[in-house]
């Protein structure tokens, strides 16, 4: 199966604009064209009715006889100037026998004398004939009328070919439709090639990343609303996507610093222990800062593993009924017990009256297990984190917040993203960046959000929201 042939933008619109402008100026042609012939064919037949009615009053005598005279001439050319006409009819006077009286000669003089014979009695007095050999006029007949009775007919007739190579209005129009479709091209033209420059920019920028260039270069001052948000939203990209290289750059760097830090050691602790060069409690020492490094290495491993399952969508919810106040409280128990500085103080408040919702109790443990230990890292010795739980009409809302440092202002739009850590923390806390990525997925599972409220120099305080509504 071939492929369709691609052409350019700039070829593919100016053609089919052209083709559109030549279709529009087609009709409006035939359209004019049959305007000016009605409009032509009216003039002529108002010029040739006034001619013969003046022609069949001047040729009578006194007595009401026909007396063809050289004037006859003149009246024609005298009204062809006076309404600027620029054609001679053929002029034909019948007696009141039915014989012609006068006629001008030419090729078709005898054929029209015979028909204008025939034509005396017809009851209109403006028709259209066909010759024998094709051709066609028009004629107007005129009565002439002397003491009540006919006298004679005076027939006027014009050839219709002749009447539309005469007329000047139809070279007047072709002149026009050309110009038209001349100055149509031109601007069809102009203006295609104002819009396909900034998309065939568009496209060299792609290819420019493609190749992994992320310096996209972009006129950005577009007047064009659209192209305008096409550029800026390309260029958000392309910074978006640098950015995400940069990280990802970095993150391969430490996710291998971060796993072979604990790796090292434990190969080196083991070893010395397997060649007798410590013994005793100081082997035991060994053995335990090898566990311990061994559950950090299993703990990071786990976080890349669940990340990756909630990435790919792979999120499963248990919901049951909870009292949010006594699920809080079990887990920072249990939180409790695990840490090793015993001189933070923790606090929840207790709510006023039960708070009841369906949710993931594991899913919960695992969001505020991250925040908390957050909180600890960023707690000074001896420092305070205090939980508080409040209910609205429509959420529930449980914030945790410390009395560190806080997070510089510049870093605070980064700290959901995927492997993003701090300056300060990349230094002081060994880990991959996952933590509030993987508890804001949780809690947008659980139909919730995960948001930072506030982070100053006196702390900062991460709210996990859960949606009502979602009782069983």
């Amino acid at each position: 199966m071939s492929k369709n042939r691609q052409i350019t933008l700039f070829r593919y619109w100016t053609t089919r604009y052209l083709l559109t402008l030549c279709v529009g100026l087609l009709v409006i042609g035939i359209a004019s064209s049959l305007w000016i012939t009605y409009n032509e064919t009216q003039k002529r037949l108002d010029f040739m009715r006034l001619t013969a009615a003046e022609i069949s009053e001047r040729i009578l005598d006194a007595e009401g006889n026909i007396r063809i005279a050289p004037f006859l001439f003149r009246i024609l050319e005298n009204r062809q100037e006076s309404l600027r006409q620029n054609y001679k009819p053929f002029m034909i006077i019948l007696g009141a026998d039915k014989q012609p009286l006068f006629d001008i000669p030419g090729p078709f003089s005898s054929e029209l004398a015979r028909r204008a014979a025939q034509l005396t009695d017809a009851g209109e007095d403006v028709a259209e004939i066909t010759l024998p050999r094709g051709e066609q006029f028009l004629f107007v007949k005129r009565s002439i009328m002397a003491k009540q009775q006919h006298a004679g007919w005076v027939f006027l007739f014009t050839p219709k070919k002749e009447m539309i190579r005469s007329t000047t209005e139809f070279q007047l129009l072709f002149i026009m439709l050309i110009s038209l479709g001349l100055l149509g091209w031109l601007v069809i033209y102009l203006l295609t090639k104002k819009l396909a420059q900034p998309i065939r920019d568009v496209a060299a920028a792609a290819k420019q990343i493609v190749i992994g260039d992320y310096d996209v270069r972009l006129e950005k001052d577009s007047k064009e609303t659209e192209i305008y948000e096409l550029i800026h939203s390309f260029k958000e990209m392309a910074d978006r996507l640098q950015q995400l290289e940069m990280m990802r750059t970095e993150l391969l760097a430490g996710v291998t610093h971060e796993l072979k830090t604990p790796v090292t050691s434990i190969s080196g602790l083991v070893q010395a222990v397997k060649d007798d060069i410590v013994t005793g409690a100081e082997a035991k020492e060994f053995l335990e800062i090898c566990s311990k490094e061994t559950a950090r290495l299993q703990k990071m491993v786990e976080d890349l593993l669940d990340f990756n399952s909630f990435a790919v969508g792979d999120i499963r919810i248990r919901r049951e009924r909870q009292d949010v106040y006594e699920l809080v409280q079990e887990i920072i128990h249990q939180w409790r017990i695990g840490q090793e500085e015993e001189t933070l103080v923790l606090r929840v408040e207790k709510p006023a009256r039960p708070i009841i919702v369906s949710t993931d109790p594991l899913r919960i443990r695992q969001v505020l297990y991250n925040l908390l230990n957050n909180a600890a890292q960023a707690s000074r010795p001896g420092g305070r984190i205090e939980v508080r739980l409040a209910e609205t009409d429509h959420e529930i809302r449980i914030a945790v917040q410390d009395d560190g440092m806080g997070i510089p202002a510049a870093e605070q739009p980064f700290v959901f993203d995927r492997f993003y850590r701090g300056e300060e923390k990349k230094h002081t806390v060994r880990g991959l960046g996952l933590g509030l990525s993987f508890s804001r997925m949780i809690a947008q599972a659980l139909g919730g959000n995960l948001e930072l409220s506030d982070s100053s120099e006196t702390g900062t305080t991460f709210t996990l929201i859960l949606r009502k509504g979602r009782e069983a």
